[in-house]
């Protein structure tokens, strides 16, 4: 694999530190502001939203731009964001900061996802997206565990300028190993909006809301779920998230290896098994060793469906990815967003910490039912074009061959 997707994992570690890090400290946060944990959960939604807007906005803005420089201005803007948040007097105010780091979000995993896949061969394009994505995998073994123990013990304000500084980090990185890229010739906006009329990308991209939403609606609240159900002490969080971290660097890497071997495949078992792992955690919650095998669980197969989803979306819109890309790493977290207000609704309606994880459970099953519509579409359209092949070898011998037609 090139160098230059070390530099990408660098940035991306940054990034999953800060957007993983809230969910451990959300309790010391909610305290701080005099706020409850539910409205603190809006740090996770307003992130989420904030990736979502940021994703499409930044791309377009870009595309004038070479794409290594616009990777580091959108690391720059992630520093700004961070250092707000670390220095907010009010709880307003750190939410506009999540919304301005997050606006590095999409943009900066999507043009990435799109250099990494140019840097390698076509066989192996999966695996050099789930080598950047690993910065954001391995972010949750060390970069989120560490800032919940920073942010349990010296403040979580101190977490967001270390954050901040890992976003420096990532800028560095960027500038050093990145190649200077060429801005594509001919791309034009239009071009990149053609994409969504491409029924299959639309799939994806559903597939991608609601199967790491799912993940999103028990993680959001992982903290109080397993202090006030399971009845771990607020200082095991640090050591349940590195075991939800090491589950998510696995599932990445495995999902990677199998969406260049059998893409549809891989989503349909990783997908149904994380259905049926959430539904789990509303009983496996109540036990400490249950517990801790189900947040390794979700993590990896969480994480097991984000290259080939990211695949998935980039071979549909392979005439101009960029932007499809982008606006499915959106929509990455416009499931987390949906996630995190879903699990706060029916906590606040009172059906309890693990309420979430039966939303969650129902999100990602109905994130299997479109991966296996998309999977009938495609095979019904390659029996049409076998089909029309037979018609034209079904013509009479004397007729002249006709020319195929490539599609």
């Amino acid at each position: 694999m090139p160098l230059a997707l070390l530099a990408l994992a660098i940035g991306a570690f940054g990034i999953g530190t800060t957007e993983f890090v809230i969910m451990g400290l959300l309790p010391e946060v909610a305290a701080g502001y005099g706020v409850s944990i539910p409205t603190a959960g809006l740090l996770v939604t307003g992130y989420a939203l904030g990736v979502v807007l940021g994703a499409p906005v930044m791309t377009v803005l870009g595309t004038r731009v070479p794409r290594k420089r616009m990777l580091m201005v959108l690391m720059g803007l992630f520093v700004v964001g961070n250092v707000v948040s670390a220095l907010a007097p009010a709880f307003g105010v750190m939410l506009a900061g999540r919304v301005v780091a997050s606006l590095a979000h999409g943009a900066f995993f999507g043009i990435g996802a799109v250099v990494a896949a140019g840097l390698v061969a076509p066989e192996r394009k999966a695996g050099a997206i789930a080598m950047m994505f690993t910065g954001l995998t391995v972010a949750n073994v060390v970069g989120v565990p560490l800032g919940t123990l920073v942010g349990q013990h010296l403040g979580w304000r101190v977490t967001f300028l270390i954050v901040a500084a890992l976003g420096v980090v990532g800028l560095l990185g960027i500038a050093r190993l990145v190649p200077d890229l060429p801005r594509p010739e001919g791309v034009r906006i239009r071009h990149e909006l053609a994409a969504f009329r491409n029924v299959q990308v639309l799939l994806a991209m559903a597939m991608t809301v609601l199967g790491f939403g799912g993940v999103f609606a028990a993680i959001t609240y992982i903290s109080p779920m397993l202090t006030n159900v399971a009845g771990f002490a607020d200082t095991s969080v640090t050591w349940l998230l590195v075991l939800f971290g090491l589950g998510m660097v696995a599932g990445n890497l495995v999902g990677g290896r199998f969406a260049d071997r059998a893409l549809m495949p891989m989503l349909y078992v990783s997908l149904g098994a994380l259905a049926l792992v959430l539904a789990a955690f509303t009983l496996t919650a109540h036990s400490k060793a249950g517990a801790a095998v189900t947040v390794v669980l979700i993590g990896a197969l969480g994480f097991a469906t984000v290259p080939p989803l990211q695949k998935r979306v980039l071979d549909q819109a392979s005439g101009a990815p960029t932007l499809a890309s982008a606006v499915n790493i959106g929509a990455f977290n416009l499931g987390n967003a949906l996630a995190a207000w879903l699990g706060g609704l029916v906590i606040s309606a009172g059906l309890g910490w693990t309420a979430p994880n039966w939303v969650g459970a129902a999100l990602a099953a109905s994130a299997l039912l479109l991966a296996l519509v998309s999977g009938a579409l495609e095979r019904r359209t390659g029996r049409r074009a076998a089909g029309g092949g037979r018609v034209v070898a079904a013509a009479p011998a004397a007729a002249p061959a006709p020319t195929p037609v490539h599609h």
